[in-house]
């Protein structure tokens, strides 16, 4: 599709389609839920969506990975990550599950290796992948290339994840500030990716649930248009079906010149959670952080969504 529609991207079965879901949690003491809303589109200027989500709720994964090499290898290699994680079973344990995601990304990228040989062309396959999971109240991040994670806690958004690209590498140097990023030439240079190398290296983060978190997984497609002050107004003014459509509608209004791909989770505890609340959550604060002070914006057109929950 093109223009303004939002578009399923690739799943497994039984992940849903746009799909808010409703799932319960428990950990040390206490029991939680969430709530999950992805949503994706073309945008306005691009001709095939080489994003792609997933969403396995009852299991506590999602991802978004953004694919590149070129309209048909893009969209292939993202959707081998997705096609990756079929079968995936229940975790028991928070080191168990990163393991089996890491392990799942890694049979990916030697997909993408020796898809990339047998075509015998000098063009790189491959997909940036930022991937958030959740075992009762822990929860880890892994990622690779520019595609991010944020959490929003208590108003402020702060970005999980950090870039592997050379516009991020010249502003940790000191030789770029961060309003000049989108605007650089380098801006698109990424310099991780699944299907890059032979071996697959991705960054991690790992920290607790609180009650009210939220995190937003995205493609680049919605940062170009988007800002993180206005990520967090939004993620903070609307549930996650409400939010995850501002976020696409904001970015189609821009112009929307890359595919913009959302996947936004919200988190509740519903017994014993506040008294866990103050001691043993180390967000990484040296990370970019944003606490909106913007008007509520008005909801903008309304886009068809699927919509399931699950008690």
């Amino acid at each position: 599709m093109r223009g303004g529609s939002t578009e399923p991207g690739p799943r497994l079965p039984g992940t849903g389609i746009r799909a808010l879901r409703q799932n319960a949690g428990e950990g040390i003491g206490m029991s939680y839920r969430w709530w999950s809303c992805c949503r994706t589109t073309t945008g306005r200027q691009r001709r095939v969506n080489e994003d792609a989500y997933l969403s396995l709720d009852d299991l506590g994964l999602w991802l978004v990975a953004d694919g590149m090499g070129g309209h048909t290898r893009g969209d292939v290699a993202s959707r081998l990550i997705v096609e990756a994680f079929e079968g995936l079973s229940r975790p028991d344990s928070l080191e168990n599950f990163a393991y089996e995601v890491k392990a799942r990304l890694a049979m990916a990228n030697q997909r993408m290796r020796d898809a990339a040989r047998t075509a015998g062309s000098d063009q790189l396959m491959g997909s940036t992948v930022v991937a958030f999971m959740v075992y009762k109240r822990e929860w880890m991040c892994l990622w690779a290339g520019d595609s991010r994670a944020y959490l929003l806690r208590d108003g402020r958004l702060t970005q999980i994840s950090r870039d592997h690209s050379v516009a991020e590498e010249l502003v940790q140097r000191g030789e770029l500030r961060r309003d000049q990023v989108t605007s650089h030439p380098s801006a698109n240079r990424i310099t991780r990716a699944v299907g890059a190398q032979d071996q697959l290296v991705v960054d991690q983060y790992h920290s607790f649930l609180r009650d009210g978190d939220a995190v937003l997984l995205c493609s680049d497609g919605l940062t170009k248009e988007v800002n993180d002050d206005e990520v967090a107004a939004i993620m903070d003014d609307y549930d996650c079906e409400e939010a995850s459509e501002e976020l696409v509608e904001l970015s189609l209004e821009r112009g929307a010149r890359d595919n913009v791909t959302v996947a936004l989770i919200r988190f509740e505890a519903t017994t014993g959670f506040g008294d866990h609340n103050a001691d043993d959550t180390a967000v990484n604060y040296g990370l970019t952080e944003s606490t909106h002070q913007l008007a509520r914006r008005a909801p903008g057109g309304r886009m068809r969504i699927t919509v399931s929950a699950r008690a």
